[in-house]
C-alpha cells in the first residue's frame, strides 16, 4: 500500500524535495534560539558584551524572517502538492468507476461512492502534505535537540529520554483501537451521504406521498449511527491524547526535579540549567507533534484503504483476442443461456433464442420473469452463468465491449438525461455529430417542433435528470439520441409503458421509424405495441413458456392469449 501511495508523489518530486528542504531548515532554525539563550546567559550577559547581545538578537530576527518565508512555502506549495495528488487520485478513481461492471453498482450506493471521492480523498491529500513534512521536521528536531541537550548535560538528557518508551508504548497500544473507530466513522459518513443522496433524488415522491417524516426518521437512524461511531472514535482519541499528554507532562516534572537536584549539587550551571529548561521544549514539541500526527495518519490511511478498495475492484475487460466487429449485421442468437445473481438465485434458465437480422423480436410476460435481464446480457453488461450469446456468429467474449455496445441502441422506460442542454443530451448518441445531424435526429424523434418553441431552442438546459421536461419529451429525446447513434441493433425496454395514450401514439410513430431496418428486441407489457412483431417469446420464471407470431400464440390459447384477452377484452366487446 505504501508503494502505491508513494507513486503519486512522482509527478511532483521537485516540489516535494523543496518542501522537505524547507521543512529541514525550519527544524534547524528552531534549535538556534536555545543555543543563543545559553550563550547569552553563560557568556554575553555576565561579560557585558552588549554588541554581541544585539548582534545575535538581530541574527535570530533574520532567521525568524527566513523561517516565516519557508513556512509560507511549506503551507502554500505543500498543500498545492497535496491538492494535485488528490486531483490525480480523483481522476484515477473516476476512470476506474467508468470501467466497473453493472454488478459493482448493483452492490454499492451512489452516496457511499461519492463519500470516497470527496471526504476520503481530502484526508489523503492532507496526509500527503503534512505526513512527510511532520515526520521530517519532528525527527530532525528530536535528534538535534537530543544531541544539543546531551552537550549541556548527558545524564539529565538520558533521564528525560527514559520517558520516551512509555510514550511509545501508550501510542502503539491505543493506535489499533483508534484506527478501528475511525474506519467505522468513515462507513457511517458514507451511509449518511447515501441516505441524503437517495432522499434528495426522490424528493418529489416524498412530497407526493407526504412522507417527509418517514424520510426524516430514516435519516436520523443513520445520523444516530454516525454519532455513535464518532463517539467511539473520539473516546479512543481522548484516551490516546490524555495518555500521551500525561507522559509529556512528566517530561516537565522530570526536568524540574532532576535539574533542580543537579543544580543543587553543582553538577550543572545556572545558565546551562536555564538553557536546558528552554531547550527541552524542542524535544517535547516534536514528540507531541508525532503523537498528534497519528490522528491525521489514521484518517489518511483509512481513506487510502477505501480508495484502494475501488481501485482494486475488478473492471470490465475484454478477453484476449477479442476483436472490433465494425458495423454489425444484427443477427443475435442465445444458446442455452443461464444467469444467476451472486446469491445463487436463478433469473434465466436455459434460454435459447434466434433473432434474425432486421427482424423485430418481442419479449412479454410477468414482471421479474427475466425479460430485462436478457436485454442487459446482450450488450455484455453482465457475465453469463452458462451458455452463449452470439452476434453475427461471434460469441460475446470474442467481441470487444466497445464495438459491441457501439452497435446497440437502448431505449428504456426510465430515461436518464444529463443536467445539460438539449443539444448535449442528443449528442450523447454521437459526440462528433454535426448540427444538421442533431436536428435530423430530433425531427425523426418528433421532438424538433417542440424544441423550436423554447426560448433557447437546442441550448435549453433541461435540469437534473431532465426535470424540466415531461415524460414523453424525455422519451423522445432519448429516441433522438439513438437515431443519432444509428445502431444496427435496437433494444426497447418498456419504452412506452409509462406514457399516456396520446403521447404513446406519438412516440410509437418515432419508434416505428427507429426500428425500420434494424434488429429490434422489444420488451413490453402493452401487447398492442408488439402485435406486428416478427416473433414473440413469453418469458416466465426465467424460461420460455411460449414462442411464435401473434396469430400463432393466440391460436395456441396459452399464456399469451390469456394476457391478450385480459388487456383487450373491453375493446373487442365494443368492436
Amino acid at each position: 500500500m505504501l508503494k502505491r501511495f508513494m507513486s503519486y508523489y512522482k509527478p511532483h518530486m521537485r516540489i516535494f524535495i523543496l518542501d522537505m528542504l524547507a521543512s529541514l531548515f525550519v527544524a534547524l532554525i528552531g534549535i538556534v534560539y536555545p543555543i543563543v539563550t545559553r550563550k547569552m546567559l553563560n557568556d554575553f550577559i555576565p561579560n557585558r558584551q552588549y554588541r554581541l547581545i544585539i548582534g545575535f538578537g538581530l541574527l535570530l530576527l533574520g532567521l525568524y524572517a527566513l523561517r516565516m518565508l519557508l513556512n509560507y512555502f511549506i503551507q502554500y506549495q505543500g498543500h498545492m502538492m497535496g491538492v494535485h495528488m488528490q486531483t490525480q487520485m480523483r481522476s484515477d478513481m473516476f476512470r476506474q468507476l467508468e470501467k466497473l461492471p453493472y454488478r459493482f453498482y448493483d452492490n454499492h450506493e451512489t452516496g457511499k461512492i461519492m463519500s470516497r471521492m470527496t471526504n476520503d480523498l481530502m484526508d489523503i491529500s492532507e496526509l500527503a502534505h503534512h505526513g512527510p513534512e511532520n515526520l521530517l521536521i519532528s525527527t530532525v528536531s528530536v535528534v538535534i535537540s537530543f544531541v544539543y541537550l546531551a552537550t549541556i548535560n548527558i545524564w539529565l538528557t538520558l533521564i528525560i529520554f527514559v520517558c520516551v518508551p512509555f510514550l511509545l508504548f501508550i501510542s502503539l497500544s491505543l493506535r489499533k483501537k483508534m484506527r478501528s473507530a475511525f474506519q467505522k466513522g468513515r462507513q457511517s459518513i458514507a451511509a449518511i451521504n447515501a441516505s441524503v443522496e437517495s432522499s434528495i433524488s426522490g424528493i418529489r415522491v416524498t412530497k407526493a406521498f407526504n412522507n417527509a417524516e418517514r424520510e426524516q426518521e430514516k435519516f436520523e437512524v443513520g445520523n444516530a449511527e454516525f454519532t455513535e461511531a464518532r463517539r467511539e472514535a473520539y473516546d479512543a482519541m481522548g484516551r490516546f491524547h490524555s495518555g500521551t499528554s500525561f507522559i509529556t507532562d512528566i517530561f516537565n516534572v522530570v526536568v524540574l526535579i532532576a535539574g533542580g537536584l543537579f543544580l543543587f549539587n553543582g553538577q550543572i550551571q545556572f545558565g546551562d540549567y536555564s538553557a536546558f529548561v528552554v531547550s527541552v521544549s524542542l524535544f517535547i514539541n516534536p514528540v507531541t507533534t508525532l503523537i498528534n500526527f497519528m490522528e491525521q495518519y489514521q484518517n489518511g490511511v483509512t481513506g487510502f484503504e477505501r480508495f484502494i478498495e475501488i481501485m482494486d475492484a475488478e473492471p470490465e475487460k475484454d478477453d484476449e483476442g477479442a476483436v472490433d466487429i465494425g458495423r454489425a449485421e444484427g443477427h443475435i442468437e442465445l444458446r442455452d443461456v443461464t444467469y444467476s445473481y451472486d446469491d445463487g438465485k436463478e433469473v434465466l434458465n436455459h434460454i435459447s433464442l434466434n433473432i434474425e437480422k432486421g427482424k423485430t423480436f418481442a419479449l412479454v410476460g410477468p414482471s421479474g420473469g427475466g425479460k430485462t435481464t436478457i436485454c442487459h446480457l446482450i450488450p455484455h453488461f453482465y457475465e453469463l452463468t452458462s451458455g452463449q450469446i452470439l452476434i453475427d456468429g461471434r460469441e460475446l467474449h470474442e467481441i470487444t465491449r466497445e464495438s459491441l455496445r457501439r452497435n446497440i441502441g437502448i431505449v428504456q422506460q426510465d430515461v436518464y438525461l444529463f443536467n445539460a442542454s438539449i443539444r448535449e443530451n442528443i449528442l450523447y448518441g454521437k459526440l462528433d455529430a454535426t448540427e444538421e445531424e442533431v436536428t435530423e435526429a430530433a425531427k425523426r424523434a418528433n421532438i424538433h417542433d417542440y424544441i423550436m418553441t423554447l426560448e433557447h431552442g437546442y441550448d435549453t438546459q433541461i435540469g437534473e435528470r431532465g426535470v424540466r421536461l415531461s415524460g414523453g419529451q424525455k422519451q423522445r429525446l432519448s429516441i433522438a439520441r439513438v437515431f443519432l447513434k444509428n445502431p444496427p441493433i435496437l433494444i426497447l425496454d418498456e419504452a412506452t409503458s409509462a406514457l399516456d395514450n396520446a403521447t404513446e401514439i406519438l412516440i410509437q410513430q418515432a419508434l416505428d421509424e427507429l426500428c425500420r431496418g434494424r434488429t429490434t428486441i422489444v420488451v413490453a407489457h402493452r401487447l398492442s405495441t408488439i402485435k406486428n412483431a416478427d416473433e414473440i417469446a413469453v418469458i416466465t420464471n426465467g424460461r420460455i413458456a411460449e414462442q411464435g407470431t401473434h396469430e400463432e400464440l393466440l391460436a395456441s390459447n396459452g399464456i399469451y392469449a390469456s394476457l391478450y384477452q385480459l388487456q383487450f377484452r373491453d375493446q373487442e366487446m365494443v368492436g
